[in-house]
C-alpha cells in the first residue's frame, strides 16, 4: 500500500537518503561541466549545501515535526550554500520549508504545494532566470507534482511523478540551452536535483533503509577563529538555532536589538520561523534564557573565548618559533585570512592596525567606515589582495566555492560599518548577494569574475563613497580589464562550434567563451592575445597549477615579441586548475 502521509521522522529519513544519493553521484554531476576544464564543481557544491542542511535537520532529531525538520534543513542550507547551484538549492529548500509551515505531518498535496513554493523561491533568487537549468527542472517537476496530487493524494505517487518529470526536464535541457547541446551534456544542477528526488523516493518505498549520516565539522559553517589581543578577556561565545513556537513568528529585528544590549558581535540570521543566533558576552545564561522565552532551542553551543584566544596565541607562537608562520601566511581552502595592513580602510579612516599584528583589529579600536572582503583561489593571488589592503581574504574559488556561512563569518569579523565583497568568480556572486541580504550592516557586492578584475576594481575604490556606490563603480572598473584563462581540456567537446580534444590547451574569456585551442600552450596563448582589443600597455601573466617561473618567463618573452611595445609582467598566482590567468590593461 502506498504511503499516503509523512511525519518529521519520515522527512528526515527521506532527506538522509536524498543526501546519500547525491553523494554517490557527485563525480557524475561534476563531470557534466559544459566546458572541458578540470574545475567542474556543481556536484560538490550541491552536496556541501545539502550536507549543511542535513546536519541542521539532524540537530532537531527524528522526533521533530515535519515543519521543524524542514525549517532546520532550510537554515542549514542557507548558511552552508556554496556556488550558484548550492544557493539555488538552498532557496528550493527554503520554499519547501515555507510550504510545510505549521505541518506536523504532510500528504501528497502538501508536498506538491511545498515543491511549488520551492520553485517560486528559486526563481526569486535569480535576477535573470535562464531556462534549461535547475530552475526549469524544479518548475516542471513541481507542476507535475501538483497535477498528480490533485488526482491521487499520496506521498509515493506524487514523489514518483515528481522524479519522472524532473528526469524528462533534465533530458530536455540541451534543447533549451544551445551551450549544453554543443557540449553534449545535460544541466548539472538539474541532474543533481534529480538525484535528490531519486534518493527520497527510494527511501519512501523502503529501498534505502540505511542512508549515510554526515558528521558535524566535515563542512558547513565554522565559528570564526579568535585572534590574539585578549588581555581584557572575551567572555563566552553563545550560539544556537531558535525556532518559533507553533503559530507564532519571531521578530528578527527586535531579537537582534535586544541581544545587542546584552552582548557584542551579535549575529541573527534567518527568518520569522527559524534563526541562528551568535552572541559574545559574559552571561551566556541570559542569551539562552532569552531564546527559551521565544521558542525552542537546538544546536546550543557555549565556548569560553578566553581559552580559545589563549589556544590560538599558543599555536601561533609555536608556529612562529618553528618558522611555519610567515606574516599572515597562507591558509587552507575555505578559511579566512586577516590582512597585514588594511590599506583600503585606512584610506577612508586614516587609521588602522599596526603592522605585524596580522591585520587583526583589537577590541576597542575605532570601527572603520568601509572594509573589503575578497575571495581568492591561490596563495599568490591571496597575498596580492592582502598587499592591496583587503581586510579579509576568504580562500576559495573555482571548485572550492566558499559557503554563504563562511562569507558571512568573514563580514562579521571585520570591524567596519560597511563592507565590500569582491567575488572574483562568477560562481560566487549569487552567494555573495545572498549574504548581503543576511548581513547586519550594508554590504556591496563587486561582481568581479576573476582575481585580475578584482585587482583592477580595487584601484577604483573611492573612500568618499559608500559600499553600494563603490560596488557599482568598481564592477565597471574590473570589467574594463581584458582577461584570459588558460587551462587543459579534460575531455573531448565542442564549444561554439569548435571541436576540442582531451589534453589540448584551451583559452577562455571571463564568461567562459572559447577564445583559442591548440596542442601547444604558447601557440594557444599567442592566438588568444591576438583577439584582444588594442590599446593595452601592460600584460600580466599570473601563473598557477601546471606552470613554473621559468616557463612563465619564457611565455612572457614570447608575448613581448608578439606585442611590440607592450610591457609584460610575470606574477605568481598559485591558482588551481588554470595554468595562466592573463590580464591586459
Amino acid at each position: 500500500m502506498a504511503r499516503r502521509a509523512c511525519d518529521g521522522r519520515g522527512l528526515l529519513g527521506a532527506f538522509r537518503a536524498a543526501a546519500a544519493s547525491l553523494e554517490a553521484h557527485v563525480d557524475e554531476i561534476n563531470g557534466l561541466n559544459v566546458f572541458p576544464v578540470p574545475d567542474g564543481d556543481t556536484g560538490s557544491n550541491m552536496f556541501a549545501t545539502v550536507t549543511a542542511a542535513l546536519i541542521e535537520a539532524e540537530g532537531v532529531g527524528p522526533s521533530g515535526t515535519a515543519e521543524r525538520i524542514a525549517a532546520a534543513a532550510s537554515f542549514g542550507a542557507l548558511m552552508g550554500a556554496r556556488g550558484n547551484s548550492g544557493v539555488i538549492t538552498s532557496q528550493i529548500l527554503r520554499g519547501i520549508a515555507e510550504g510545510l509551515h505549521g505541518k506536523t505531518r504532510f500528504n501528497g498535496l502538501d508536498l506538491a504545494n511545498a515543491l511549488d513554493s520551492g520553485t517560486r523561491a528559486a526563481y526569486g533568487a535569480v535576477a535573470k532566470p535562464v531556462e534549461g537549468t535547475i530552475l526549469t527542472v524544479i518548475r516542471e517537476a513541481s507542476a507535475a507534482a501538483v497535477a498528480a496530487a490533485e488526482r491521487e493524494n499520496d506521498i509515493e505517487t506524487v514523489l514518483a511523478v515528481t522524479l519522472a518529470a524532473a528526469e524528462k526536464a533534465v533530458a530536455r535541457t540541451p534543447s533549451l540551452l544551445p551551450i549544453l547541446r554543443e557540449a553534449g551534456v545535460v544541466d548539472a544542477g538539474g541532474q543533481g536535483l534529480c538525484r535528490l528526488f531519486q534518493g527520497a523516493l527510494l527511501f519512501m518505498v523502503g529501498q534505502v533503509p540505511n542512508a549515510a549520516r554526515p558528521t558535524p565539522g566535515t563542512m558547513v559553517v565554522k565559528p570564526s577563529v579568535l585572534v590574539a589581543h585578549a588581555d581584557e578577556g572575551f567572555g563566552y561565545e553563545t550560539m544556537y538555532l531558535l525556532q518559533a513556537r507553533s503559530g507564532e513568528r519571531l521578530d528578527v529585528d527586535a531579537i537582534r536589538d535586544h541581544l545587542g544590549t546584552v552582548g557584542a558581535s551579535v549575529l541573527v540570521a534567518g527568518d520569522q520561523r527559524a534563526l541562528k543566533v551568535h552572541v559574545h558576552n559574559d552571561r551566556p545564561d541570559l542569551v539562552i534564557g532569552y531564546g527559551l522565552g521565544l521558542g525552542s532551542l537546538s544546536r546550543i553551543s557555549v565556548e569560553n573565548l578566553d581559552n580559545q584566544a589563549r589556544d590560538v596565541r599558543e599555536t601561533r607562537a609555536a608556529a612562529f618559533t618553528s618558522g611555519d608562520l610567515e606574516g599572515s601566511g597562507a591558509v587552507a581552502t575555505g578559511s579566512v585570512v586577516t590582512s597585514s595592513v588594511a590599506a583600503a580602510s585606512m584610506a577612508v579612516d586614516g587609521s588602522g592596525p599596526s603592522a605585524g599584528d596580522g591585520g587583526a583589529v583589537p577590541e576597542g579600536n575605532p570601527v572603520l567606515p568601509l572594509a573589503i572582503v575578497a575571495v581568492a583561489a591561490g596563495d599568490g593571488l591571496a597575498a596580492i589582495f592582502r598587499d592591496f589592503g583587503v581586510s579579509k581574504v576568504v580562500v576559495g574559488g573555482q571548485s572550492a566555492n566558499p559557503s554563504t556561512g563562511e562569507l558571512l563569518d568573514a563580514i562579521r569579523t571585520v570591524r567596519a560599518k560597511e563592507v565590500l565583497v569582491l567575488s572574483n568568480n562568477p560562481n560566487v556572486v549569487l552567494a555573495a548577494r545572498q549574504v548581503a541580504l543576511m548581513a547586519d550592516r550594508p554590504v556591496g557586492v563587486v561582481a568581479t569574475r576573476n582575481a585580475a578584475e578584482g585587482f583592477a576594481a580595487l584601484l577604483a575604490l573611492d573612500p568618499t563613497l559608500n559600499a553600494e556606490d563603490n560596488a557599482t563603480a568598481m564592477t565597471v572598473a574590473g570589467r574594463a580589464v581584458q582577461t584570459l584563462s588558460v587551462t587543459t581540456a579534460v575531455r573531448d567537446a565542442t564549444i561554439g562550434g569548435v571541436k576540442v580534444r582531451n589534453g589540448q590547451t584551451i583559452v577562455l574569456d571571463p564568461d567562459d567563451g572559447l577564445v583559442a585551442v591548440h596542442d601547444d600552450v604558447t601557440a594557444a596563448v599567442i592566438v588568444s592575445i591576438g583577439t584582444l582589443e588594442s590599446g593595452y600597455e601592460l600584460i600580466t601573466v599570473y601563473y598557477g597549477d601546471g606552470a613554473d617561473l621559468a616557463s612563465s618567463e619564457a611565455l612572457a618573452r614570447t608575448i613581448g615579441e608578439a606585442t611590440a611595445g607592450t610591457e609584460v609582467e610575470v606574477v605568481h598566482g598559485g591558482q588551481p586548475h588554470y595554468r595562466f590567468l592573463i590580464s591586459a590593461e
